[in-house]
């Protein structure tokens, strides 16, 4: 840090205070400082203490601290202050409580360590250091613990019991296993038992719930910071030793206005509540006054930084020290500005240093600047001092520059050079659960059995059949039938799903009805199968323009994207540049999550494809849309000479006709529209690029006119729609296809409420982010009354410009509306759920929803996901209305929203659902009844098959395979309790296919549940019997007492030959019987005591094995 810090040293005021802070206690305060130089003198004055504790006056100021400071020291962590006003809601995010224990473990483990909060973080009571570090649980392994105390300590440190572990602040028990998230860990803890004794301890990884590593030990800190509880309470100032720490004040004066606002808020909101007859209990109401806070700062060891020489009564400062310093003129893009004044620093002997928020940029100025006959070099050591009249270009990040002139000393940040700040990676945050294959079913749903069609699930029952047990699964069918299936044959069945909630038709059992229609969907299916691979083979066979490959241009563009990339963005970056600098037509779709990054996609692709003087198009669905892009891409584009022009309502006749002639004349390079771009009067004189937004939202007028278009073009369609997994898989050799899973790095975690209405707190969460200069969506989902709803919240906040938006206003009406919001003239937006339809502003960040029970998980799911787009904590609350009938707070809770806070489960259905639409918009709408009438499961299926079989993948017809022996063979209640989980393993059980899927199957429930007790292993073993016998052509293994029989497909190709010669090896014990189904018989003559369940297996295999040899 040199570089930084030992022109400091020649300060007279820096050395005079770095001594006397080290020797007496009280604050030395300097006045003169700057923003950024701040952050810097902090770290320099630090040295000599195990603890530093940075106060500010603001959530964001912590935050840009913070941010600067880790480039100088990374052992340095933000404290967020608690939540006083919602900190009683019924079920909370633990996010803020997550990164306060993070702080806490630090203080603990390491015994030092830098840390920056805002000074409400002082204010909020909490339980005195010694019992919050008592209540830590360490557990290593071999110890003996109380496996059922041990469930009860879980609880009373706050973690919530779930079935399965889903995010922090969980635990799940099965048998002897504890699985617990702690709030400071990556990963969760797998704890297992043997007897009472600690086994092992491993991480696992929450998506396959498999384990990672094993630890030695564990640590697990509290999921709650005790709020309830009796107790003497401290400030977080009080868990510091103040002969050990030293504290920095940014701006004193702030601080304490900070305190009191937050203070004056507070006891505000406390009486609010105490009038609209809520209880408020004594342990709520403590909180730590300004002035007390104040007092106890007094007592540490402090400097206080301030821009005017103000005096604070509260922090008194023992002496005060003037600096020169100020800030760097911004250069606002200007290289010429920059060198002539470089020049002039160099001429005088000033040290410079340049900050860059990337090594490659960093790289590049310096080389840059050397181009301006400037000696500057690169280098990333900073303990290297920076010498008279050099200039020093490196990796770091400060908000602005700051000099010293007395010193000669000056910092420039990238900011200053060219305006924009670049964001930095951070540790990936857990963002909720990927989707599973298998939606949960439970009693009473619809079932769709792949040979006897679509029937109600039952639940499972076991049976017994000559004094064998087994799970079976009970599905009733119309007409009063019911099927039994074993549970290994449970890949035959799928849960039933269509894109809308309509009632189904049962079939019957043993009727022809299901065949019928089986049989039409599959020849709809090999329609549409034909149809997809020979456009592709057409679009193969003839030649696109072959792109170059990336420019000198494209790289530095590139580097200008404000964010870091994610995995996913970059590789359907790579994609699509692969796509364009090859011979064949790009068509790829690209699939994410809305804000997940397409758009930067888009960008890129037609920024290469103008640099060959091609022209793009950009195609959206809505002029808001429209607008809301083309500014994305005139802010992007604004370094490079590209023209870029607006097709849509919002622009005038004459500024339509304009584009339309320059754009015939190829001065235009790219138009962005909606479908007026589509129209008749638009020439293109070389059109390279069709870039289509949400491809499902427009008409067939316009298909047909986009696949005019598309003739020999390139194109890239982007879509919000998840795209199923299964049906990627069977579309993946036909369309290109690149899929944006990971969210990206700097998106906070959304911080859910629920809790019921009341107006106190609709008000209090309005007025917070507007205090931050944000905006607030209120979802209203009732037409009718919305703008009364509106009038009551102008009413609540009469500061606030409200306006209320919903699907039924006039077009222009609406679009002016949603103009409005996003450039920030509204503050809150009342609006029925049309806002879950793609628009992305980045300074909403709380969504308030009225009535959340009466949402449906996807649209709760996809409005979530309209705040929270920016780095800033974004807020949901979930309202529901106060109910006069349950009086029970617990059955309320529970009932009404359960489902929703635990995104887990049903977020699972969510996806679902949309997934459901998005291959309906994929495939068309005659496509959509075949689905219907089949189960969107099924259809995928055969889709595949049918894909598979016109690239000569398949050879025949495809045929199932039962096996049913009288084995001991299911899943006990005592080794997995849980429905839904059992379902599970029992139908990832039925699908193993070899050898090693098997024993991969086996790890994984040692690995979950804990050994495996016999009766699965023979499960297990079943399961793979049956893909034996599908190889060697076996249709039917059954055994009725000590008969076993195996009926052969008929089409098998076996080699009758042989056939003779394989029974003999069996002398006497196995027959052949020639029927429509021709089949062995196993039966043994001599009569032994009862055969044991292995040898049956053992002996079903043996068999299997020999038929197999009959194959040709």
């Amino acid at each position: 840090m040199k570089a930084f810090i030992a022109p400091l040293m020649e300060l007279a005021e820096f050395e005079t205070v770095q001594k006397k802070c080290k020797k007496e206690k009280g604050i030395f305060q300097f006045a003169g400082c700057v923003n950024s130089q701040k952050t810097h003198m902090m770290c320099a004055l630090g040295d000599g203490f195990d603890f530093k504790i940075i106060a500010t006056s603001s959530e964001m100021k912590a935050k840009q601290i913070y941010e600067e400071y880790r480039f100088l020291d990374n052992n340095v962590y933000l404290y967020p202050a608690k939540d006083l006003l919602f900190y009683q809601a019924d079920l909370r995010g633990k996010y803020l409580l997550k990164q306060r224990m993070e702080v806490l473990q630090a203080m603990i483990e390491q015994r030092n360590a830098t840390v920056v909060t805002s000074f409400d973080g002082f204010m909020d009571a909490l339980l005195p250091f010694g019992v919050m570090k008592e209540r830590i649980r360490v557990f290593k392994v071999g110890e003996t613990v109380d496996f059922e105390q041990l469930k009860r300590d879980m609880v009373s440190l706050g973690y919530d019991r779930e079935e399965e572990i889903s995010g922090p602040g969980q635990f799940a028990v099965r048998g002897g296993i504890l699985d617990i998230y702690p709030l400071t860990e990556e990963v969760p803890i797998r704890i297992e038992l043997w007897g009472d004794e600690i086994d092992s301890i491993r991480t696992f990884d929450v998506e396959s719930q498999r384990s990672i590593e094993n630890l030695e030990q564990i640590a697990i800190y509290p999921a709650s910071d005790f709020p309830e509880e009796e107790a003497k309470r401290v400030s977080f100032l009080d868990y510091f030793d103040t002969d050990k720490t030293v504290l920095f004040l940014d701006e004193p004066v702030r601080l304490i206005e900070t305190g009191e606002g937050v203070a004056a808020e507070f006891v505000q909101a406390q009486a609010n509540r105490m009038e609209s007859g809520y209880d408020v209990s004594d342990e709520e109401m403590k909180l730590f006054t300004a002035k007390e806070v104040a007092d106890r700062m007094n007592h540490f060891h402090c400097v206080a930084f301030s821009a005017l020489e103000m005096k604070c009564k509260e922090l008194k400062a023992h002496e005060v020290f003037h600096l020169q310093s100020k800030s760097v003129n911004p250069y606002n893009n200007s290289f010429e500005l920059l060198t002539r004044d470089l020049k002039r620093l160099k001429r005088t002997g000033y040290r410079v240093v340049l900050l860059s928020g990337s090594r490659t940029r960093a790289k590049r100025l310096a080389e840059d600047l050397r181009d301006y006959n400037l000696s500057s070099f690169y280098s990333e050591d900073f303990e290297r001092e920076v010498l008279e009249g050099e200039i020093l270009v490196t990796y770091g990040h400060v908000t602005e520059g700051y000099e010293y002139p007395m010193l000669k000393f000056m910092v420039i940040s990238e900011t200053d050079i060219f305006g924009k700040t670049k964001k930095k990676k951070k540790r990936k945050t857990y963002e909720g659960q990927k989707i599973l294959n298998f939606a949960e079913l439970k009693a009473g749903d619809y079932v769709v059995h792949e040979n006897h069609g679509l029937g109600i699930y039952q639940g499972i029952e076991k049976i017994e059949i000559d004094k064998v047990a087994k799970d079976y699964m009970k599905i009733s069918y119309a007409g009063g039938g019911n099927l039994y299936i074993p549970a290994t044959q449970l890949d035959l069945i799928q849960k039933y799903a269509s894109a809308d909630a309509k009632k189904p038709k049962l079939n019957r059992l043993g009727g022809q009805e299901w065949n019928k229609t089986k049989s039409r969907v599959r020849g709809a299916i090999k329609e549409i199968a034909k149809d997809l691979v020979e456009l592709y083979a057409a679009r193969q066979q003839k030649a696109g323009f072959v792109y170059g490959e990336d420019t000198v241009w494209q790289r530095e563009f590139e580097e200008m994207f404000p964010f870091e990339e994610t995995d996913d963005q970059l590789l359907a970056i790579e994609a699509v540049k692969r796509d364009m600098e090859s011979t064949k037509i790009m068509d790829r779709l690209i699939c994410g999550d809305v804000g997940y990054g397409k758009t930067e996609i888009a960008i890129r692709a037609a920024f290469k494809a103008v640099q060959e003087n091609k022209q793009v198009v950009y195609l959206v669905p809505t002029t808001v849309l429209a607008q809301q892009h083309y500014n994305t891409f005139v802010q992007r584009m604004k370094e490079f000479p590209v023209r870029i022009d607006l097709m849509c309502r919002f622009r005038t006749s004459a500024q339509q006709k304009k584009t339309i002639e320059d754009t015939k004349r190829g001065l235009v390079d790219i138009i962005i529209g909606t479908h007026r771009v589509l129209s008749d009067d638009i020439k293109y004189k070389d059109l390279g690029l069709l870039i289509i937004d949400e491809e499902q939202r427009f008409g067939v007028q316009h298909k047909e006119k986009i696949k005019k278009l598309k003739e020999n073009v390139d194109v890239l369609t982007l879509t919000a729609t998840p795209i199923p997994r299964t049906l990627h898989m069977s579309l993946i050799g036909i369309r290109d296809m690149s899929v944006l899973e990971e969210a990206p790095n700097d998106r906070m975690p959304i911080q859910t409420y629920v809790m019921e209405y009341n107006d106190e707190m609709v008000r209090e969460a309005i007025q917070r982010e507007l205090s931050r200069q944000g905006q607030v969506y209120y979802v209203y989902n009732k037409v009718k009354d919305i703008d009364e709803i509106a009038a009551k919240i102008q009413k609540l906040v009469p500061e606030a410009t409200v306006a209320y938006a919903h699907g039924q206003m006039k077009e222009h009406k609406l679009e002016n509306i949603m103009l409005d919001f996003i450039n920030g003239e509204i503050d809150v937006l009342v609006s029925t759920t049309i806002i879950e339809t793609g628009l992305d502003i980045s300074n909403a960040n709380t969504m308030i929803i009225h009535d959340a029970d009466q949402l449906g998980l996807s649209q709760m799911y996809q409005l979530r996901g309209r705040v929270g787009r920016s780095n800033r904590m974004a807020y949901a609350f979930l309202m529901y209305r106060r109910d006069k009938l349950l009086r029970e707070v617990a059955e309320k809770r529970l009932a009404a929203i359960r489902e929703f806070t635990d995104l887990g489960s049903g977020f699972k259905i969510a996806m679902r659902d949309l997934e459901i639409r998005g291959a309906g918009n994929l495939l068309g709408a005659e496509q959509h009844g075949h689905m219907e009438a089949v189960g969107y499961d099924l259809y995928c299926k055969m889709l595949n098959e049918a894909v598979k079989h016109l690239k000569g993948e398949l050879e025949e017809e495809p045929y199932t395979t039962t096996v049913d022996l009288n084995v001991d063979a299911f899943i006990p209640a005592s080794y997995i309790p849980n429905e839904y989980q059992k379902l599970d393993i029992y139908k990832r059980i039925a699908s193993i296919e070899n050898e090693e899927e098997m024993d991969d199957m086996l790890e994984e429930l040692i690995d979950r549940f804990g050994d495996v007790p016999k009766k699965v292993q023979q499960l297990l073993h079943i399961a793979l019997l049956k893909a034996l016998a599908h190889q060697a052509y076996v249709i039917s293994v059954e055994q009725k007492g000590d008969v076993i029989k195996f009926i052969m497909y008929e089409k098998a190709k076996v080699k009758v030959e042989k056939i003779a010669p394989m029974i003999e090896t069996y002398k006497g014990n196995l027959k052949f019987t020639v029927d429509t189904n021709p089949y062995f018989t196993y039966k043994k003559l001599a009569k032994n005591k009862k055969e044991k369940d292995e040898d049956v297996l053992e002996l079903v295999k043996n068999v299997l094995n020999s038929i197999k040899t009959l194959l040709d």
